[in-house]
């Protein structure tokens, strides 16, 4: 009977309705909630099949829930370094637990990057969901693969501890006076041998002091002593440790390396006139290798074998690594030189750095996780994992504003920020909702109305079958 249809008609139109409402109330009570996305009741008719000549049967309506998923919210500034939006497309991997996660754990997507460093030292949304990457090696290098899930690890920064560089590089801004006078306090010049200035037989001319850091960040110092050599524009060379102790064999008296060195006749290092040979016109090698562009020493580890001349190690009790330090005396800048004018330290620049402590976490707009000490060094921890999908709108939506795979969304595609389509990282950003209140407290007015509506088709119907019910009386 067509009357009975437009009754449930109209009990298809209060469901529906009633699902638009619910829509319209998540969206409401979520419009503060980070990366947000709304959802909206989509209505589809409802035919019912027709007999010809009986009349029209109503079949109704009903109501599927349509999520708004690709929408982007806007970008909003925060105070915390680990906040975190995306700009663009693409969501973080996060899973529910920090650790143990496998191949056939489930992965959940989301855009809430409210993260904050848990008690455990990993990064945690307020949601409780951590943080998905690509972890870096010791080196800082980052193996990933986009096809392999089980790369991916939960992004942990409590574990880094403090950081110490070893330096690798020196230079020596300086200048020899080039009228010094030859064998000043010292026996003949020609008696010179290689290590005594380390010996104390002869007296330095002038020494430089250069700062180095160890493999643990303790701070050394290696000392330059110079000696006015016997041919013109040539100074003999020694490189030791202040501390002779710091240095074995003990008969090295802290000496890493000794030679010569020559300069133009203008005053600058002549690099070209050593390069040409392995030795100067006496027969004494050159304090650094210029012809080989080797211009480095090299101080053997405490616990390596016994050195055997000209190697040296750091001493035992030290316990500490190999080191090569890269000198550079030829800067545009400066450099040795040989000028006539007193001598004098004009710089000693070092890289290396001591013992420092974790001071804060930055992350860049590629994803990279770097921890940063109160000395100036940087380590990168890992980089931020992004995934895309076919089809957005298509996730399954689950608590903690957090979506998963469905059959519809597609496979999801891990990229780097920045990559293949995927948003890049805005750190110190949040992504507000994508809830307009003004859209949905008109839906509310007109859902309310739509509701009263059906309500009424069902009172309407219900009158016009009593009146049937009288004709029978």
């Amino acid at each position: 009977m067509s009357i009975n249809s437009a009754m449930l008609a109209g009990v298809s139109g209060l469901t529906a309705n009633s699902s638009a409402l619910a829509a319209i109330s998540q969206n409401i009570a979520n419009v503060n909630t980070v990366g947000y996305k709304r959802s909206a009741a989509a209505f589809q008719t409802v035919i019912n099949a027709q007999t010809g000549g009986s009349g029209y049967s109503a079949g109704g309506v009903m109501a599927t829930a349509r999520h708004y998923t690709s929408q982007l919210g806007q970008l909003q500034r925060t105070t915390s370094g680990t906040d975190l939006g995306i700009d663009g497309q693409g969501f973080f991997v996060v899973t529910e637990r920090p650790e143990g996660s496998d191949r056939t754990d489930s992965r959940l997507f989301t855009r809430a990057g409210a993260f904050q460093i848990d008690d455990q030292g990993y990064l945690k949304n307020s949601a409780g969901l951590y943080l998905q990457g690509w972890p870096a090696d010791s080196d800082g290098n980052i193996d990933y693969d986009p096809s392999d899930m089980s790369r991916l690890a939960s992004i942990n920064v409590g574990s880094v501890g403090g950081a110490a560089e070893a330096t690798t590089r020196a230079e020596v801004n300086a200048n020899l006076k080039s009228s010094q006078a030859v064998n000043v306090n010292n026996p003949p010049i020609a008696t010179y041998t290689a290590g005594a200035m380390a010996a104390g037989t002869f007296t330095p001319d002038f020494e430089v002091s250069v700062p180095v850091s160890d493999s643990k960040g303790g701070q050394r110092n290696l000392i330059m002593s110079f000696v006015k050599g016997d041919l013109p524009n040539q100074w003999f060379v020694e490189i030791g440790a202040a501390d002779p102790t710091n240095i074995v064999p003990a008969g090295a008296n802290g000496m890493i390396k000794a030679g010569v060195l020559a300069f133009t006749p203008t005053g600058r290092l002549d690099v070209t006139t050593m390069a040409a040979s392995a030795t100067n016109a006496g027969g004494r090698p050159w304090l650094l290798d210029y012809q080989n562009d080797n211009t480095t020493i090299q101080i053997r580890a405490s616990a390596a074998a016994a050195p055997v001349p000209p190697q040296v190690n750091w001493a035992v009790g030290l316990g500490i690594a190999e080191q090569t330090i890269s000198f550079d005396l030829d800067s545009s800048v400066g450099g040795l030189t040989q000028y006539d004018s007193p001598s004098v330290v004009g710089s000693t620049l070092t890289n290396g750095t001591a013992f420092g402590n974790l001071s804060e976490i930055e992350i860049g707009d590629e994803g990279f996780v770097t921890a940063i000490f109160d000395n100036g060094v940087t380590r990168r921890i890992a980089q931020v994992a992004l995934a895309t999908f076919p089809s957005v709108d298509s996730l399954t939506q689950v608590s903690g504003n957090a979506y998963q795979v469905s059959d519809s969304s597609g496979t999801f595609n891990l990229k780097t920020p920045g990559s293949g389509g995927a948003g890049s990282i805005a750190a110190s950003q949040l992504e507000a909702s994508t809830v307009d209140l003004s859209s949905e407290f008109t839906g509310l007015i007109t859902t309310q109305r739509a509701y009263s509506a059906s309500s009424k088709i069902i009172t309407t119907a219900d009158e016009m079958l009593e009146e049937l019910i009288r004709i029978k009386r």
